[in-house]
């Protein structure tokens, strides 16, 4: 790789024009500045001390030495204390023969190490939202990128698929669904039941207005109203494996599942193993009663547990209810001790859920390291940002909420209206039109929601999404399309798309895309380190821009050198590669034409 041999040499060079040694390693160089010639930048200021030569002299010290004892390097020039170098064309060749020759290009060897990474978990009381798809998306993305970096990679979610929340959407039902299904409705079953669940609300606001009207004060008026006492109710029988409560719960869920398969479906993720939560927060219960009686936790007088983590910095987490009914932490609890058992050699395990738990997973973690569980330490909180729409908010039992389905439908309608406006499905049957609609509406959706840091609060908007300018999927996907243009035309002519020539003279942008080529590989390990997709975007989004300037500024097949023109089709090619590499780590899918 040409940044190493640079390091190498630029150590070399200390150690020749100075007399000391900084190792090849610890040696930092950025990108050049546009306006500047060179593409590798070496800033002087940090090793004056060390020269005792002003920042200019240290420059041209060792840009005179590169250029005299580098076989990579052709040129330098000195800007300040910033010393910017010029590679060889025949080593950026060579760099480029490399690329080509990777059959694996951007994925690591295996590391033999596990890692699992939890994402999506729905409640089972309503349907997939604009939410969930950041959720999914993000979890998905990352999973993809570990995979890329060498690791085994175990994608789960916990479906909550018991509680209080549930048993609002059943209660909801019996009293006002008259026994109506999905099959009868023909609503997707989530849909069903969570219009149940936002039902309930109504009646129970409802419910608190009467008895505030008959003088009953509002917080006492929360606690009593009948519908809510109903639900609570359900909950016990529930857990005490009521029949007939078991029956209506196994019901209503089975329609939600069925809901939730198509969305995911359409989403394009999957999961290898799927933990409920109706199966762990009795695990969960166990290992709290164990800490009570180890003195981890303690119960207070009205019978509920807790943990206290005031020494940590924190206050006092309920654990069980007093009447003996667990909540959310007890069953993460249970999940992840259940995790561990069932894959014991995962290193680390990934928590993909809002920034507005954070508080609820450093808790976790900190019980589980109090239970005495080593690895405690390996779990991890990604934390990402909620999605903003324009008008405010979602909020799911109030029914506001910007349902997932309706979302990526209407993304596919929008791809659709944008591609025929533009011209862009000429010649396409009926069913690769709707597969390029579907492309691009999927795509514009996901990559918008992956190019932001995943720790920053985002606005969606559709409008920008979808556009065939810009930071975008489509513009993306269109730059692919028009590579896949050329190789076929290339094709034609009998071009190969495999042959480097050993010497030649570049242009400019050649050399950036060799080195934005060549920089890929890096791009995949930060963002596995860093868990973050958005740095894949970018980095496709550039290389597409790059190639696209590319395109504009030099001649393919009206090029007369024959070696050249061979050249180019194969950096075309190899930089479709890339792009479909990129985007696949996106989860998102680019045309072969449109």
């Amino acid at each position: 790789m040409i940044e190493s041999a640079l390091k190498q040499d630029l150590s070399r060079a200390f150690s020749a024009c100075y007399d000391i040694n900084i190792p090849a390693d610890e040696i930092s160089i950025q990108p050049t500045r546009r306006e500047f010639e060179g593409s590798h930048t070496l800033v002087c200021f940090p090793y004056l001390k060390q020269t005792r030569k002003s920042p200019e002299q240290t420059a041209e010290g060792l840009g005179s030495w590169l250029v005299e004892n580098s076989v990579v390097v052709s040129g330098y020039n000195v800007v300040k204390g910033f010393l910017n170098i010029v590679v060889e064309d025949s080593s950026w060749l060579q760099e480029f023969s490399g690329i080509l020759a990777s059959e694996n290009y951007g994925n690591f060897p295996d590391r033999k190490e596990e890692v699992m990474i939890e994402y999506s978990s729905p409640n089972t009381n309503k349907p997939l939202h604009l939410g969930h798809l950041r959720n999914n998306f993000l979890g998905w993305s990352v999973a993809e990128i570990l995979k890329a970096n060498g690791y085994s990679v175990h994608k789960v979610q916990i479906i909550n698929d018991r509680g209080i929340h549930i048993c609002k959407s059943m209660v909801a039902w019996q009293r006002y669904g008259d026994g109506e299904t999905p099959a009868e409705t023909g609503k997707k079953g989530d849909k069903l039941v969570g219009d149940y669940y936002v039902r309930f609300d109504r009646e129970y606001k409802t419910e608190i207005k009467e008895l505030v009207e008959q003088g009953i004060p509002e917080e006492e008026a929360k606690k009593e109203a009948p519908i809510l006492k109903e639900a609570q109710e359900m909950l016990l029988r529930w857990e005490q494996k009521d029949p007939e409560a078991v029956h209506l719960w196994e019901r209503m869920n089975g329609w939600v599942y069925s809901g939730f398969d198509q969305t995911y479906k359409q989403m394009g993720v999957d999961f290898d193993k799927l933990y409920y939560e109706s199966e762990t927060y009795l695990l969960g219960k166990e290992e709290v009663l164990k800490g009570l009686e180890k003195g981890i936790f303690f119960r207070k007088e009205d019978g509920s547990v807790w943990v206290d983590l005031s020494k940590e910095g924190l206050d006092q987490k309920l654990l069980l209810r007093s009447d003996g009914t667990s909540v959310y932490m007890t069953q993460d609890i249970g999940t992840a001790i259940l995790r561990f058992r069932d894959f014991p050699e995962i290193i680390r395990q990934i928590y993909t859920v809002g920034n507005e738990q954070e508080y609820h997973f450093r808790v976790l973690f900190l019980i589980l390291d109090k239970l005495g569980y080593s690895w405690a330490k390996e779990c991890y909180h990604l934390s990402y940002g909620m999605v903003d729409l324009p008008t405010g908010k979602m909020k799911s039992r109030e029914g506001t909420v910007v349902d997932a389905d309706d979302l990526m439908n209407e993304m596919i309608a929008t791809a659709e209206e944008h591609t025929r406006e533009l011209g862009k499905i000429e010649g396409f049957s009926g069913e690769e039109a709707r597969e390029l609609y579907e492309m691009v509406g999927l795509g514009a959706l996901k990559f918008f929601l992956l190019k932001v840091d995943p720790k920053k609060r985002m606005l969606f908007d559709p409008n920008e999404s979808i556009q065939f300018q810009g930071n975008t999927a489509p513009f993306i996907q269109y730059t692919h399309a028009r590579i896949s243009a050329i190789l076929r035309k290339a094709e034609q002519l009998g071009i190969s798309a495999n042959e480097v020539p050993e010497t030649g003279s570049l242009h400019e942008v050649e050399r950036m895309l060799i080195n934005m080529l060549g920089d890929y590989p890096g791009r995949v390990a930060e963002a596995g380190q860093n868990y973050a997709p958005d740095i894949i975007a970018q980095f496709v989004f550039d290389l597409s821009k790059e190639y696209n300037r590319f395109y504009q500024e030099i001649s393919i097949f009206s090029e007369d050198d024959e070696e050249l023109r061979t050249f180019r089709v194969a950096l075309s090619a190899v930089v479709a590669r890339v792009i479909r590499h990129g985007m696949s780590l996106l989860g998102i899918n680019v045309p072969e034409q449109m």
